[in-house]
C-alpha cells in the first residue's frame, strides 16, 4: 500500500498536506499540486477535533473584498500550528483562544462545508491582527470594501466578543472611509467600555500624536487607504 501511495503521489494524483493526511487531486487542480485549502482544511481540522474558521483577508475575499487576495489561506485556530505548504497551496494559522464563541458563516465546497468568520468578525479581526493583513492602511482599504456586507447590529454584537480596543480602531477607520452608519453602531459600546486612550498602531510611538475623543484613540499613524 505504501509503495502504491508513493507512486500516486509521484504522478500528482495524491497530495499530502500533513504527514499521514492524503487528498485526491482531481485533474482541474493538478496545476496546484494539491486541493485548494478550503477543500481540505475543514476535514483536516474536524478530524483533529479542532475548532477553526477561515479568517482575515481570506474571509474578506470570500465576502467580496477582492482588493488584495492573500498569498496564503488564513485560518483561525485556538493554538498556533505550523503552516502548511502543499504544492502551490499555502495555509497560515493564526491563534485566537476564544474563537469558539464567535459567529461564523458556512460555505459549501465540492468536498463539504467550510466555516468563515462573518463580515463583522472579519472587520474586527483585521484591525486586531494588522500584521497579518498588510498593515493598517491595507486594513482600511479592505474594510471599505467589506462594509457593503456588514450589518450595524451584528457589528455591535460582535464587538462585545472582542477587545474594546479593536472597536475603537475599527470605528475610527469606518469613519475615515465614509461609513459613518456602521461607525455609529460601535459608539455606544466604545463609550461605555473604553476606559483609556489606545494607540491606533500599537507598535508606533505616541509622543505628539493627536487624540480622537470620540473613539478614545491616539492617532499615531496616518492611514492611506487605496479607495
Amino acid at each position: 500500500m505504501r509503495a502504491q501511495l508513493r507512486r500516486l503521489k509521484a504522478q500528482g494524483l495524491l497530495a499530502e498536506p500533513v504527514r499521514g493526511f492524503l487528498v485526491i487531486v482531481p485533474s482541474e487542480y493538478r496545476h496546484l499540486g494539491c486541493l485548494p485549502a478550503e477543500q481540505f482544511v475543514p476535514q483536516l481540522l474536524d478530524l483533529a477535533a479542532e475548532p477553526y474558521y477561515i479568517a482575515l483577508l481570506s474571509a474578506a475575499h470570500r465576502h467580496g473584498a477582492a482588493h488584495q487576495r492573500p498569498q496564503a489561506v488564513q485560518v483561525m485556530v485556538r493554538k498556533n500550528r505550523a503552516p502548511i505548504e502543499c504544492g502551490k497551496v499555502r495555509v497560515e494559522f493564526i491563534a485566537r483562544g476564544d474563537l469558539e464563541k464567535l459567529p461564523v458563516t458556512l460555505a459549501n465546497t465540492p468536498r463539504g462545508v467550510a466555516r468563515y468568520s462573518t463580515p463583522e468578525v472579519t472587520a474586527l479581526e483585521l484591525v486586531g491582527y494588522p500584521d497579518h493583513a498588510g498593515g493598517l492602511s491595507n486594513v482600511a482599504t479592505v474594510v471599505a470594501e467589506l462594509a457593503e456586507e456588514m450589518d450595524g447590529e451584528k457589528l455591535a454584537a460582535a464587538a462585545q466578543l472582542s477587545p474594546v480596543s479593536w472597536a475603537q480602531r475599527l470605528g475610527y477607520i469606518l469613519e475615515l472611509v465614509g461609513q459613518e452608519g456602521l461607525a455609529n453602531s460601535l459608539k455606544p459600546f466604545v463609550q461605555e467600555h473604553a476606559r483609556s486612550y489606545t494607540p491606533l498602531r500599537r507598535a508606533a510611538g505616541t509622543a505628539g500624536a493627536k487624540r480622537d475623543p470620540t473613539w478614545k484613540l491616539i492617532v499615531n499613524v496616518e492611514l492611506e487607504p487605496d479607495l
